[in-house]
């Protein structure tokens, strides 16, 4: 992360209807990560919520990783069309869905999700030009809107299967807002065979993980961003309708690291993540 790479509070890429003082999640994740594309307000948010959890970079970046593993298990299993909801600010990496998908599939198609405009606009920059991935705004809790989104539905046959990504996204939604109804909306919109990548914050208070989620939950509420802490029960629920592959729920390091991933620091196997086949 580089505060000094940042010489503007306005930059060029920073679309005209967004309040450049007020943070936002996906420009906020952006940071965590390494990426350009997050302003004063973002890195100085994210760097509260590092002090409410230390190791919470560390968490996100594990995040990716899984996102990563995930997608290219799935490509494996022979899905060559993804959705991913709630997608975020791509990155310049190479790891995105696309870019891990086609590695496996070259034709892949792949829609991003997102209601954050900079994570719309710069995923359109990314791929213009791209006949087989867009990036659309939209909202999970609209997901009948997102289904039936005319770019949605150019780049992706719901009659074939489909590798649904929602990932780093339920957190965010309450439970008034019933999730578990928006994820069984979309289910529904699958065929068999379709495939389900989620993950989902969660710490517990322990002498490894350090302090629980309550004050990073605050950082995040002072801006109108709802961070819910589910554990396992509660994200499982997620998975209603689908056959969670092996090894089922775990932390994020711990679904089918890569031979040389290591034990790794306690905050990678934080959260709750999962893969799923609808049968």
């Amino acid at each position: 992360m580089n505060d000094t790479a940042h010489t503007t509070d306005r930059p060029a890429w920073t679309p005209g209807d967004i309040d450049p003082d007020r943070p936002s999640v996906a420009r906020m994740y952006d940071y965590y990560v390494g990426g350009e594309h997050n302003l004063d307000s973002d890195r100085r948010t994210a760097r509260t919520a590092l002090d409410a959890l230390p190791g919470l970079d560390i968490a996100i970046r594990a995040n990716r990783a899984f996102l990563r593993r995930a997608v290219r298990t799935v490509a494996e299993s022979g899905i060559t069309q993804f959705l991913d909801i709630g997608s975020g600010i791509p990155t310049a990496d190479g790891g995105n869905v696309h870019d891990v998908a086609r590695r496996v599939h070259p034709g892949a198609r792949v829609v991003y999700v997102d209601h954050d405009p900079v994570a719309v606009a710069r995923g359109r920059e990314l791929l213009a030009g791209d006949p087989d991935a867009t990036a659309v705004a939209g909202d999970f809790l609209r997901p009948r809107d997102i289904l039936g989104h005319p770019e949605v539905r150019a780049h992706i046959d719901f009659d074939r299967p489909v590798g649904l990504l929602l990932v780093a996204v339920l957190h965010f939604i309450e439970d008034d807002d019933d999730p578990w109804e928006k994820v069984a909306l979309l289910r529904d919109a699958l065929a068999p065979g379709s495939h389900l990548i989620l993950s989902h914050a969660y710490v517990e208070a322990t002498p490894e993980a350090g302090p629980s989620s309550g004050q990073l939950q605050d950082v995040y509420r002072a801006f109108g961003a709802r961070l819910q802490n589910r554990g396992p029960a509660a994200t499982g629920r997620f998975f209603e309708g689908f056959r969670l592959l092996e090894p089922g729920l775990t932390g994020m390091a711990d679904w089918r690291p890569d031979a040389d991933a290591g034990n790794g620091h306690p905050m990678t196997r934080s959260g709750v993540v999962g893969v799923a086949v609808k049968d």
